[in-house]
């Protein structure tokens, strides 16, 4: 089992990172802040005017640690990278499927609905409002997310049309989303998806931990040799890393809406966290952006088993292993690609 590192995120602008020896060190206003030692780094990941010296530039490319630039709202700028090490043999094979790729579409769809339909219940559960039969807009949900995965099993192999029951189900879940909000005026938190930019703080909150889910999706698939660019439900689009972004998507509904939904309904994130600018949009502020950092840190640590492997892994390496799963079957170990069902 790969071994779960840390990524480091670095969100005080003024910072100054630098290498020392083996390890990377952290300064703000001339004090030395932390320090952590290359081999127990992942990635890096800056937001804003934060100084990076160029040894410690070459110490990660040369280490396999990605850097990533965000400017202050959580967009992606830049990535710097080593020597890529993917198989050429992988990825001819992920070219080729991406010709014909309704399989894996498929799959990467019955596990987003599957795991929609697993966060509508379990809210449902968590707050005593009933599943059975139908009435209130949960069970509903549920009922229909249950269909629509239903008729993703049964679908011939038309890309298009899987696509559209993909933007079926999402038209379910989000319309039920408000009803997951806890706090009180849920509507002051969310008005329906909205993204670039996002207009109300449940979708900047969820636009920034996708940001996080599609850097590590990404690193997923270069660590296994995949190209994160050449995608089977997403479109290609030049600068658009599309096999991250499918990898993300079975995996969003846990990994970045259960949390956005958890810091909301504990409040942990409140209405002070974010800050309305100029044209209308919502963004964290520095001290909301801490505290989700840190908060989503903590649930890559949760450990789940892991429905198709059987063994027990933390949340965090699940983007790696189902990447792995998906090289498994291009290369023809595998029949089919098994998405990751959260129980």
């Amino acid at each position: 089992m790969k071994k779960l590192l840390n990524t480091l995120y670095v969100t005080s602008e003024g910072a100054g990172l630098r290498k020392d020896g083996e390890n990377l060190v952290v300064e703000l206003d001339g004090i030395e802040r932390t320090r952590i030692p290359f081999h127990m780094l992942h990635g890096l990941v800056v937001f804003g005017a934060v100084y990076l010296s160029p040894p410690l530039i070459q110490a990660c490319a040369a280490g396999g640690i990605t850097i990533t630039l965000l400017d202050r709202s959580g967009r992606f700028q830049a990535r710097v990278e080593g020597p890529v090490s993917g198989n050429v043999l992988l990825r001819r094979a992920q070219y080729r499927a991406s010709d014909h790729p309704s399989e894996i579409v498929r799959s990467l769809l019955l596990g987003k609905i599957a795991n929609q339909r697993a966060v509508i219940m379990r809210s449902a559960r968590e707050h005593g409002e009933p599943l059975e039969g139908h009435g209130t807009p949960l069970a509903d949900a549920a009922d229909r997310l249950g269909r629509a995965m239903r008729r993703t099993a049964a679908l011939e192999a038309d890309v298009d049309a899987l696509r559209g029951l993909e933007g079926e189900a999402a038209s379910v879940y989000f319309g039920v989303f408000n009803c997951l909000i806890r706090a009180p005026d849920p509507e002051r938190w969310f008005n329906g998806r909205s993204r670039r930019p996002p207009l109300d703080p449940m979708n900047a909150l969820l636009s920034f931990l996708y940001t996080l889910l599609t850097h590590d999706c990404r690193s997923a698939a270069e660590a296994v040799g995949l190209d994160p660019a050449v995608g089977f439900l997403h479109r290609d689009r030049p600068g658009r890393p599309s096999l991250a972004l499918d990898l993300m998507e079975e995996l969003r509904p846990v990994l970045a809406d259960r949390l956005a939904l958890s810091l909301i309904n504990r409040r942990q994130i409140v209405a002070d966290d974010f800050e309305t600018r100029e044209g209308g949009g919502v963004c964290l502020t520095d001290k909301g952006r801490r505290t989700v950092l840190k908060a989503w840190q903590e649930r890559k640590k949760d450990v789940k088993r892991h429905p198709f492997l059987g063994e027990a892994a933390p949340l965090g390496l699940v983007p790696y292993l189902q990447a792995q799963l998906l090289a498994r079957h291009l290369r023809g170990d595998l029949d089919a690609y098994p998405p990751w069902f959260w129980k």
